[in-house]
């Protein structure tokens, strides 16, 4: 078996077991690990990523929200109460992930916050159109980036009053 494959199958090991013992507040969808780094370092820094899953592409984000695949033991019930979605991602892009979680009549009202680089306008039209509850720019600098993930978890964690998923699944 090759080294990747030992990592990722050890990395869902471990997702499964945390996904398995806490509900996830927030997942964040990010490929590229210098950004999710900083992402988790600015929650963290304000205790905001006690229960954070990280996931690397569209599929995996997919697999996570509707709890199949390698997410099949997880109870959808158990979050995400937000989602940072990052545009650019391998296998499904970030505009097709969000057309797919406003869709379903559960998933709809989970908070997607779209956290990327691209300032396209269409981009940015494309994603109200399909429902994302803030569209942010990733700033170039450090402490902008950390300020923004601070202040996204702040809002949409501890000020946004939400329903429970819960009731949506009865």
């Amino acid at each position: 078996m090759t080294e990747d494959i030992k990592k990722w199958q050890k990395r869902m090991q471990k997702l499964k077991t945390d996904i398995m013992k806490n509900e996830v507040e927030i997942l964040l969808v990010e490929d590229n690990p210098s950004d999710a780094e900083l992402a988790l370092r600015a929650l963290k820094k304000n205790n905001l990523a006690n229960n954070v899953t990280r996931v690397c592409d569209g599929e995996e984000a997919l697999d996570f929200i509707f709890a199949r695949g390698p997410f099949k033991e997880r109870k959808r019930e158990n979050g995400p109460k937000v989602i940072l979605l990052d545009l650019k991602l391998p296998k499904i892009d970030g505009l097709e992930v969000l057309r797919i979680i406003k869709a379903d009549p559960v998933t709809k009202i989970i908070p997607v916050v779209i956290l990327t680089s691209s300032t396209e306008e269409k981009d940015i039209i494309e994603g109200y159109r399909l429902g994302v509850n803030s569209y942010i720019v990733k700033p170039v600098d450090f402490d902008q980036f950390t300020n923004s993930v601070r202040d996204i978890g702040l809002y949409w964690l501890l000020l946004n009053e939400q329903p429970d998923i819960k009731s949506l699944l009865k």
